[in-house]
């Protein structure tokens, strides 16, 4: 039997905590007022000591999450390979980084801890021994435009069988399996100016999988502007979606995804995110009995926490119908 737990990733606040309109403790309140059972943190956006957790810190947080009833569960690290201006950081740094970020995640509390693919298979291996000894366990993030099928995330895939360990896995991102363009782009895309036949075509080249380079080609010599092109940039890079997306390789992985991000960038009022297909994905995830959370991660600006409302009440609604 499924046990999913619904909570909120903090990032979906990040533009109202950045312009002062919603502080740290607005943030966690809100995750708590709207039916988040836990909350995410990423620490570059929202931790003020970053990328350390001194006491005071750790107290506050704990002081915050009692009071609003809600659990501090997973730390969002960063791997950025260009923090300096003169080079690349080398894996041994990057390693060097997630192993400081694993202590920062268990100072705080935290059971999970999101990385990023920039830490390759090797990398990971390297750091399972420090997650086992810190109780963090690790989810390097399956994000748009890749899937779980991808040869990249296979190689992942291969040494967590080899590893046999409860602390690496996955962190599944449901942008992923978008079955539409992105609404957010697409609208911002018309109010720049862009045809609507030929936003519609550029759709139909990457439903057709035409190559990108083709694609535009054809719809510069259509007459398309700056505005097509943009939203055509993104339809090939991280705003991809399908027809076809890849629910069998979700099933695979199930075993391995330490909890998920449940993203989405538009919410309608009566509860339906404009280009994800939750119903599918969360049968899936009930069928497979997956056990865990669902972070909710809104990936646009405009009114943050009734969306974010709206995104928790549409997962409880379609989990309801399916018990």
């Amino acid at each position: 039997m499924s046990n999913i737990k619904l909570g909120v990733s903090l990032f979906s606040f990040s533009t109202d905590y950045v312009k002062g309109i919603l502080t740290l403790e607005d943030c966690i309140r809100s995750a708590a007022e709207i039916g988040g059972e836990g909350f995410e943190l990423v620490g570059a956006s929202m931790l003020s000591t970053y990328p350390y957790a001194n006491e005071k810190l750790v107290k506050e947080f704990k002081s915050m999450s009692d009071h609003y009833g809600i659990k501090f569960v997973s730390y969002g690290a960063s791997a950025d390979r260009g923090v300096t201006s003169d080079r690349d950081l080398t894996d041994e740094e990057l390693i060097q980084s997630a192993i400081l970020d694993i202590k920062t995640a268990n100072k705080l509390g935290c059971e999970m801890m999101r990385v990023q693919y920039h830490l390759s298979p090797a990398a990971i291996e390297k750091l399972v021994p420090y997650a086992e000894n810190y109780g963090v366990k690790l989810g390097v993030e399956i994000h748009n435009p890749d899937n779980p099928s991808s040869p990249k995330i296979q190689k992942y895939v291969e040494l967590f069988e080899k590893l046999g360990s409860d602390y690496a896995g996955f962190v599944q991102d449901f942008g992923c399996f978008a079955t539409k363009p992105n609404k957010v782009y697409w609208d911002e895309a018309l109010e720049n100016g862009a045809p609507l036949e030929l936003l519609e075509m550029a759709a139909n080249f990457r439903y057709d999988n035409v190559p990108k380079e083709e694609a535009m080609k054809k719809l510069l010599e259509a007459g398309a502007n700056g505005a097509v092109i943009g939203a055509l940039q993104g339809m090939y890079g991280f705003v991809q979606f399908s027809h076809k997306p890849d629910l069998e390789g979700l099933k695979q992985i199930i075993p391995h995804i330490q909890y998920c991000h449940g993203k989405f960038h538009y919410m309608h009022e009566h509860l339906e995110e404009a280009s994800i297909p939750y119903a599918d994905i969360l049968k899936v995830l009930h069928e497979s009995n997956f056990n865990g959370y669902i972070m909710s991660e809104y990936e646009a600006s405009i009114d943050a926490v009734e969306m974010t409302r709206r995104h928790l009440q549409m997962e409880r609604n379609i989990l309801g119908e399916l018990k």
